[in-house]
């Protein structure tokens, strides 16, 4: 049996959205794969970082977000964060 997530995948991308930020700088970050909108400083740099790595880890994996499984990449996502 085919995963129909599979048969038609298209590029993902991630969004990240910080809600903390309370001094008026509108901060966004896009790359190819993914977004981060808003939060403080420190908030938007740990959902940039978060991601990036997260993404590091598919590429050693050989693996593409798009055929990635949802609680694989919950996976990658929390061990991205206990390595911040």
């Amino acid at each position: 049996m085919r995963n129909r997530m599979h048969d038609n995948a298209r590029p993902g991308h991630l969004y990240g959205i910080g809600m903390d930020n309370d001094d008026g700088h509108k901060r966004i970050t896009q790359a190819e794969q993914f977004s981060v909108f808003g939060g403080s400083r420190e908030t938007h740099e740990r959902l940039t970082v978060t991601f990036i790595k997260a993404f590091e880890s598919l590429k050693q994996q050989g693996k593409r977000l798009e055929h990635t499984e949802p609680h694989e990449l919950n996976e990658i996502i929390k061990k991205a964060i206990e390595e911040l």
